[in-house]
């Protein structure tokens, strides 16, 4: 089996390094990760330059691009033979709710599914890092239930893991995405030059995190998995919009 591996803090983050040791010895692999922290890039592409891939001393392979970037140009290019499967990670923070618009981390996995790749997009939810093993742990265990019993039909899955002891962790839950609420207000300062400067505020606390949600199942020291598709069609509301034009 041959895997991809990318992420989104960039090719020399410890947390893409954990992602790699997860899969060691169960299948070759390749990464194709940033040259630096892209967090926050989502699904966006290069296209106003060319890119480059060079090597870096830990044998993973960089790009001064986005995840997509990353992601794209390995499965579309490099790489001889498509990969079986795309993992992503694993990110130092949640990456739940809405979030996951925003993620350069579910981003890479999204742009695997996209080119036919079945995908992971791992996350460890916490801002220290505390415990990558466990993380390490959990994506070699679903790797191997993935490897053993793949699934049916286009794979997109967002996986989030506390930040707590493997012994602490309490099982794995199939969930949906909650929602946050409105984000923080932008931050503003004045740098030495004297310009006015913004920094965008943080995400809001969550707001749909009830039973069922990924905020719940992380709460409450069970691993989160989402299943995620790319179709945003609002269904529901085609035919209020046809109605609308019409009238």
């Amino acid at each position: 089996m041959r895997l991809l591996l990318s992420n989104d803090d960039g090719y020399l983050a410890p947390g893409l390094a954990a992602l790699a040791g997860a899969v060691s010895g169960l299948a070759e692999f390749t990464v194709v990760a940033p040259d630096q922290d892209r967090t926050g890039a989502s699904n966006s592409l290069t296209l106003d330059r060319p890119l480059t891939l060079r090597s870096g001393a830990n044998g993973f392979h960089y790009v001064n691009g986005t995840p997509t970037d990353c992601v794209h140009l390995a499965v579309t290019g490099m790489v001889e033979h498509q990969p079986d499967m795309v993992l992503s990670g694993i990110n130092l923070g949640a990456n739940m709710g809405d979030d996951t618009l925003y993620s350069g981390t579910v981003a890479a996995a999204t742009e695997g599914h996209l080119l036919g790749v079945p995908s992971i997009a791992f996350s460890l939810v916490g801002h220290e890092g505390r415990h990558f093993d466990t993380a390490t742990q959990v994506a070699r265990e679903i790797f191997l239930r993935f490897q053993k019993r793949g699934l049916g039909g286009p794979v997109l899955l967002n996986v989030n893991i506390p930040d707590i002891p493997y012994a602490e962790i309490r099982g794995m839950c199939v969930t949906r995405l909650g929602r946050r609420h409105k984000a923080e207000p932008v931050v503003r300062q004045i740098n030495p030059r004297g310009q006015t400067v913004y920094w965008v505020g943080p995400a809001g606390e969550a707001a749909d995190a009830g039973e069922g949600t990924d905020f719940h199942a992380v709460a409450n020291g069970y691993v989160s998995i989402t299943p995620l598709q790319i179709d945003l069609t609002h269904t529901q509301q085609i035919g209020a919009v046809r109605d609308w034009l019409l009238a």
